[in-house]
């Protein structure tokens, strides 16, 4: 049957009237196929903005994510829509440039913007029946990438699709015959979505290697080439058995163009995915870096997302995740009970149990129902911010508690007290009453306030109920020193907020943040300048041309001697005090500081600094409420700070302590009584105390032995 078939196909085949009208036929078909083609190249862009003007590649200017540096210049983040940073063809490494013309398009130097060759190459499987390859170059690829909107390369099947190809097709044509090749593959590479977020070759580079794209290898090289036909599937984070796969494919065509030899092709194929582990630094500084993009948007606005700015920052990423390690040690140890007792509330860990995965920070608000905290550290020389914690769980909670959240002080406002005592001419000698206290209140009840403990303790100089925490002491110097003294050497050490002018806010009532609290205390460890807290260094446009660079004032509103003398005090809270065990037996380092407890136990503190750096901790509910039994900073804050500054300092050259300025004295006395010693004084009531000259008792004490004398400065 078959012959019989075939010798009638063969005889119809050989009239040359059969093989004319055939012949004729085809070529009709392709007269009208190419009149098609024709007729919708130089019309697919007739309608009005149906293709783009290439004239807007002479500016071209792409939306450049902000980069935001650590004070080391390590990447921590960036902020825009598309991260993206421009660079030059001759900043990428050639291995980069090498696997991406080997894979996206071999003749890229050798066409015109459209490759017959594959394109013709293209049209076999329509015969064949095998899958329909694609022959887009890169310059085909530049146009869709450029201009999304008007060519849309999602469009892939009929009438739109053939559309789209002839329209991408046409203005690859029309930028090859406008620009050289190398300024074409510079805008591909720069322009391209490389996924994880990143666009262009440099951006992923930094995201997925840790580096450059002028310092990758061929392995890393053939990496990112992989990436750009399916940046999800082949996303080396995501996917990473799939995306070597891919790379090894490329390595391979790298070999078999001649590019690298049969060895090294080996060699690099098996080289390992080294992704970097952390190359922007994210979930470090999370509120710092909220609190930094505030502070930029404030001044820069919409710019701050397309503009490519260089943002260098304050933050010392190891200081940073000390303190976030410290913080979230230390309200762990507090829920589990290992701190300060029984803790009565649900813990942070029970409430991710209970949490639904998909409830967002909209659905609970602001406020947290778990225990929080807060870290601020400052350089205290500079002003600088090295490290702020606003909060346990940035994801969960964007609310930060370091500068927004405003919390009574407690008995860290007691240093700007005595600072107003020792300036209005009391000394740490001075003897008060630690007993019950009656302050009359204009219309409302009398008020008494309590020490923390319930109890008194008689009498006692002024430095022992300054590193003891007694309220009815600190009332009773403010009483004698007036609320606004108190007021404005609160203002003048950098308070800001609104200090009541009641005589509460003598130990605290008034509310404050962490970080307005921290750089008030920077002031004392400074010596009495006042150094203005600075978050930012210095912002460059793409072109290092410096934008902002906001000043550090530095102003001395307090007298050298004045202020040392009230560190010493802070140095006994450390020593002997309220944060004697927490801070004094676990820190070698010399240091002073504070702590801070509110009524009822609901907000706690440690403030507390070395020479050079100051750091305030503050443990506390979002809504107020009794922490625990027994709440006390010296038990819940201090510790924190502690871990923190032991970690910070077994990387950091520990400073000598304070030296004392000229113009003060040093001289023994009586603790118990403030008076010059007798042979009879107990020999640990002795301790030296310094004045100003002139200032210092001349009398010996009466109580243990020698004649009945006026009290040096009289009792209080």
């Amino acid at each position: 049957m078959a012959p019989k078939v075939f010798q009638r196909f063969s005889r119809w085949w050989s009239s040359p009237n059969t093989r004319f009208r055939i012949l004729l036929l085809v070529g009709a078909l392709i007269v009208f196929g190419g009149s098609l083609l024709v007729g919708a190249w130089f019309n697919v862009c007739a309608p009005v903005g149906s293709c783009p003007s290439i004239a807007s590649l002479e500016s071209y200017d792409p939306d450049q994510a902000s980069k935001v540096y650590a004070a080391d210049g390590r990447l921590v983040t960036d902020f825009g829509l598309e991260r993206r940073t421009v660079v030059p063809l001759q900043q990428i490494s050639p291995a980069v440039l090498a696997a991406f013309i080997a894979t996206e398009d071999r003749r890229f130097y050798q066409h015109g913007g459209i490759d017959w060759v594959r394109f013709f190459g293209s049209l076999k499987p329509l015969v064949t029946g095998d899958r329909v390859q694609g022959f887009s170059t890169i310059t085909m690829q530049l146009a869709g990438n450029l201009w999304p909107t008007i060519i849309d390369r999602t469009d892939r099947t009929g009438f739109r699709g053939v559309t789209r190809k002839i329209r991408e097709a046409r203005m690859a044509v029309e930028i090859e015959r406008n620009y050289q090749k190398d300024k074409i593959f510079e805008l591909y590479l720069n322009q391209i979505n490389m996924g994880n977020g990143a666009y262009g070759v440099e951006t992923a580079s930094q995201r997925y290697f840790g580096k450059s794209a002028r310092q990758l290898n061929v392995a890393e090289g053939a990496m990112l080439a992989a990436i750009p036909k399916a940046p999800t599937r082949y996303n080396p984070r995501r996917n990473p058995d799939f995306a070597v796969q891919r790379r090894n494919l490329i390595v391979n065509l790298l070999r078999d163009q001649g590019k690298l030899s049969r060895e090294s092709a080996e060699a690099w194929k098996a080289y390992p995915l080294a992704l970097s582990s952390r190359s922007d630094f994210s979930g470090v500084g999370d509120y710092f870096i909220e609190y930094v993009r505030r502070l930029l948007q404030a001044r820069f606005g919409g710019e701050l997302y397309r503009s490519g700015l260089r943002v260098y920052t304050t933050l010392d990423l190891d200081m940073q995740r000390a303190a976030e390690r410290a913080l979230s040690a230390q309200l762990t140890a507090i829920e589990d009970g290992k701190a300060n007792g029984k803790f009565p509330h649900k813990s942070f860990r029970q409430y991710l149990e209970a949490r639904d995965p998909d409830a967002g920070e909209d659905e609970q608000g602001s406020f947290s129902p778990y225990l929080q905290g807060a870290v601020v550290t400052i350089e205290t020389k500079t002003g600088q911010i090295r490290a702020m914690v606003g909060g346990r769980d940035f994801g969960d909670s964007k609310f930060n508690r370091a500068v927004q959240g405003q919390r009574q002080a407690g008995s860290t406002f007691k240093p700007f007290v005595y600072a107003a005592a020792i300036r209005s001419g009391l000394r740490w000698s001075d003897i008060f009453d630690d007993a019950p206290v009656d302050v009359p209140i204009p219309d409302q009840p009398t008020w008494s306030p309590k020490n923390y403990d319930n109890s008194f303790k008689g009498k006692m100089t002024m430095r022992k109920g300054l590193y003891d925490s007694r309220n009815t002491i600190a009332v009773q110097v403010g009483l004698e020193v007036g609320i606004d003294a108190v007021v404005s050497e609160a203002s003048r050490m950098g308070i800001t907020t609104r200090v009541r002018r009641v005589p509460s806010s003598f130990i605290g009532a008034s509310e404050v943040n962490v970080l307005e609290m921290t750089s008030a205390f920077g002031t004392l460890a400074n010596l009495g300048v006042r150094v203005t807290p600075t978050a930012i260094l210095r912002v460059e446009n793409q072109y290092g041309n410096i934008l902002w660079q906001p000043e550090s004032r530095q102003v001395r509103v307090m007298e050298q001697g004045h202020a040392w003398l009230v560190v010493d005090a802070l140095r006994d809270v450390v020593r002997r005090g309220t944060a004697a065990g927490a801070v004094g037996a676990r820190f070698n380092i010399p240091a002073a500081g504070k702590t801070g407890t509110t009524n009822d136990g609901m907000d706690t503190w440690y403030i507390g600094f070395t020479p050079d750096l100051v750091t305030g901790v503050w443990v506390g509910f979002d809504r107020k409420q009794t922490i625990m039994a027994n709440a006390q900073g010296g038990r819940l804050a201090a510790p924190a700070w502690t871990m923190m500054m032991k970690e910070v300092y077994e990387r950091r050259r520990a400073p000598g302590a304070w030296p004392m300025p000229a113009g003060l004295t040093s001289v023994e006395v009586d603790g118990s009584t403030g008076y010059l010693p007798t042979g009879a004084c107990p020999k640990d009531l002795i301790r030296a105390e310094f004045f100003y000259p002139g200032t210092e008792p001349t009398e010996r004490c009466p109580v243990h032995g020698g004649g009945r004398s006026a009290p040096p400065g009289g009792e209080h």
